[in-house]
């Protein structure tokens, strides 16, 4: 109300709600850290929403779809094929692959991993981060604002979900195609000829798909580093299957020695031991120490370079 003078009075009629419920002042303008009120870093850009949104994108059904797809168009291949089979002493997983289920998925394995998977892993952890920069939305979520760290870490974590599910679908597909295709048989060893049984193998093939996941943590941490580099998704891409191809080019260097056991591709192919009548996991853990280091390195400079970043698109 107003005084004699005709001036305002302090206000009465302050309600309840407005009064904090310690007693304290109440905040209505940033807090003493800067932040906005009611603003937690740790809520920003949840992995649910993130998954969500690289679900949908084209470029993810593309490619599931592809790799779905890619063993039963084998399968058809095989069964309208009409060469003939070589002698014993030649034999070879392509000339094996119709002797059942586990023969079949080592064949769709061996023929994909090299290339296909590479591209899988490379797509997914490569246009992560530069997709957004070249749809210039990567500042709009830097000033959401989302931690650079955090940003980095949900991308990293969806990009990394989708890559081991197009390494594992593949085989496991594969392995269901085969075996409607060919039936579940024992499988027979390349170049000796010799036969193991089903149940025997089907452990190791376990171990052969995780290590097959955990080589390609080398591409996927490449394609990673060059994403948060650039603004072109393809150039990230590009370069890590291309730099890939080029280690695989130089491990054919005999002249490099020892040195080639250094390269990330190196072991590549080192599951085929775990598959033979007396499995060998010697190269597999060496592959594995490999891998391992060259991603940890790789993805600790992404994290650097990010932090040190001006992002202007």
């Amino acid at each position: 109300m107003n005084d004699v003078n005709g001036s305002r009075g302090p206000r009465t009629d302050v309600l309840e709600d407005d009064i904090p419920a310690d007693g304290g002042p109440r905040s209505e303008g940033p807090r003493g850290d800067g932040s906005a009120a009611g603003y937690l870093a740790g809520r920003t850009l949840p992995l649910s929403v993130e998954f969500a949104r690289q679900f949908r994108r084209r470029r993810t059904l593309v490619m599931f779809g592809l790799l779905l797809a890619l063993p039963w168009i084998l399968v058809v291949a095989f069964k309208v094929g009409t060469g003939s089979a070589p002698p014993a002493t030649t034999l070879r997983l392509s000339d094996l692959a119709v002797e059942g289920g586990l023969n079949f998925a080592a064949f769709a394995l061996s023929v994909s991993a090299s290339f296909l998977l590479v591209v899988a892993v490379a797509l997914f952890c490569g246009d992560t981060v530069a997709s957004e920069a070249s749809w210039s939305s990567l500042r709009y979520l830097l000033a959401a604002p989302i931690p650079r760290d955090r940003l980095l870490r949900q991308k990293l974590v969806v990009a990394m979900t989708y890559s081991a599910a197009a390494v594992v679908c593949l085989p496991l597909m594969a392995l269901l195609a085969g075996t409607l295709g060919f039936g579940w048989h024992d499988v027979r060893v390349p170049g000796t000829g010799e036969t193991i049984a089903a149940i025997e193998v089907l452990p190791r093939f376990g171990v052969v798909i995780g290590y097959v996941l955990v080589s390609q943590f080398v591409v996927a941490a490449l394609a990673f580093l060059l994403s948060v580099g650039t603004d072109s998704p393809l150039g990230a891409v590009g370069g890590a299957v291309g730099l890939v191809i080029i280690s695989s080019i130089l491990q054919a260097v005999e002249a490099l020695g020892s040195l080639r056991e250094f390269l990330p591709t190196f072991w590549s192919t080192a599951w085929l031991d775990a598959l033979a009548p007396q499995p060998d996991y010697s190269g597999m853990v060496k592959g594995v120490a490999v891998s391992i280091t060259y991603s940890a390195i790789l993805v600790a400079l992404a994290f650097r370079r990010f932090r040190r970043k001006d992002v202007v698109s």
